[in-house]
């Protein structure tokens, strides 16, 4: 069996694998999203929402390389966003802006973007393999009444999610329908994750817990 390092905190992420059978550990990058985002766009390396949640995958990947626990593993990062009218929406954490996403949102669509970054760290190298896709997901909102957003803004749940909404919990009441993959929407696609191990020279069915 393959060890498999997730390089999040997401309880959502987590469960996703268990479900698909994968049993990883999982370290907390520790990674300043805002300040990477900032340095990468004060130098030009994002043009869009690919581009950064794709940025910010790799670089929670790499966070965790010299982790004792990451060692002979394959790490994957990963990085979601919700692009709104050319608009890269993280998570809210604030209810007021919560609250104004939702307004904003009501009604309408908006793309999904999900960074992922494999790296093999199976073998001690400077420089382990590694590669990355960013894929998206047209997600498609509810209308939601005031009473609506309130309530849900209440329960906390989308002030730690990227576009303030989730699939897999409470939000998944409010978001009409999707075109494409649902794995992205909930934070890490799984046949992403396969083409990844695919590039890497890694059999996918090997991360499999054995029984």
């Amino acid at each position: 069996m393959t060890k498999l390092v997730l390089a999040s905190t997401s309880p959502a992420r987590l469960r996703l694998l268990k479900d698909a059978g994968i049993d990883p550990i999982t370290i907390a990058p520790g990674v300043d999203e805002e300040l990477v985002a900032d340095l990468a766009m004060q130098a030009g390396q994002i043009g869009n929402t690919a581009d950064l949640v794709l940025l910010l995958a790799k670089a929670k990947a790499e966070a965790v390389v010299n982790h004792p626990d990451a060692q002979d593993a394959l790490i994957i990062g990963c990085d979601s966003s919700l692009d709104l009218d050319g608009e890269s929406l993280g998570k809210p954490h604030d209810p007021d802006v919560a609250i104004e996403r939702w307004k904003a949102m009501n009604g309408r669509s908006g793309r999904l973007y999900t960074g992922h970054w494999l790296i093999d760290n199976r073998e001690v190298m400077t420089m382990p393999p590694a590669n990355g896709k960013a894929t998206n997901t047209k997600v498609h909102f509810a209308e939601l009444s005031d009473s609506e957003i309130l309530a849900y803004v209440g329960t906390g749940e989308p002030l730690k999610v990227a576009g303030a909404f989730t699939i897999d919990g409470l939000g998944g009441a409010f978001i009409r329908a999707i075109e494409g993959d649902a794995h992205t929407v909930v934070g890490l696609s799984l046949p992403t994750l396969r083409e990844l191990c695919i590039g890497l020279g890694v059999d996918y069915p090997s991360l499999w817990r054995s029984n």
